[in-house]
């Protein structure tokens, strides 16, 4: 059974600070490991922290990301553009990067990124972090609704067609279920609905649904 452990913020800056050393600490870790970036804007004063340090970490580290927009990779509104302060401070080789190639067909970036997860994880590369946000509408990575939980039965990537007309790439619950430390990063503004529904652990809510392969998942929440 999944629990939700609560940690509330008295503000934003706290909020950032602590998820600024949690990165910091799993990017140190010796051995393999990889991390998982959520997109959004919550998490990017902690990745532009970071990006002004020196990193030090392991030749075995891997990053990938909970989603992507089908847009351009030098798009303002793409998550792999949004976290270059950190990747490019960490300096990885590029196979250690796993982004979405949206240069690709729509489908064809989706099955990229699934054979791209498949393998890091047959080779024995653990997942010792996993950021995740919260939408307003109770969503999580790009997965919108029942109907993508569905299409991602045995599937660590699908295509997504999303509420606003953009189409995206998503990591699935498969995916989820293998991270060790999950963590939903929210600003509560304007959430205050979804948060609710995710701390009554709602079965109807997407994002509580999506995690539900986790054993342990925690809710991190700025209050301001």
């Amino acid at each position: 059974m999944t629990t939700l452990a609560i940690r509330r913020f008295s503000s934003r800056a706290a909020l950032d600070a602590a998820l600024e050393e949690r990165l910091a600490r799993a990017i140190a870790a010796s051995g393999p490991s990889a991390i998982m970036l959520s997109g959004g804007t919550t998490p990017l004063p902690a990745y532009r922290a970071l990006g002004a340090r020196a990193l030090a970490h392991d030749a075995g580290l891997h990053v990938f990301f909970s989603d992507e927009r089908y847009v351009p990779s030098d798009s303002d509104a793409s998550n792999y553009l949004r976290s270059r302060p950190l990747i490019d401070a960490l300096a990885l080789r590029p196979e250690k990067v796993l982004r979405v190639r949206t240069e690709l067909p729509l489908a064809q970036a989706a099955e990229d990124y699934a054979r791209a997860l498949g393998a890091m994880l047959s080779a024995g590369v653990p997942v010792s972090l996993g950021l995740l946000g919260l939408g307003a509408d109770g969503h999580t990575a790009s997965l919108f609704s029942a109907a993508d939980l569905a299409r991602a039965s045995g599937q660590l990537a699908i295509a997504v067609q999303r509420p606003d007309g953009m189409s995206a790439v998503s990591v699935t619950p498969q995916l989820l279920a293998q991270v060790e430390q999950l963590l939903f990063v929210v600003a509560a503004d304007g959430k205050r609905e979804a948060i609710t529904a995710l701390e009554a652990h709602d079965a109807n809510l997407t994002a509580w649904r999506a995690v539900q392969g986790c054993p342990a998942v925690e809710l991190w929440l700025d209050l301001d």
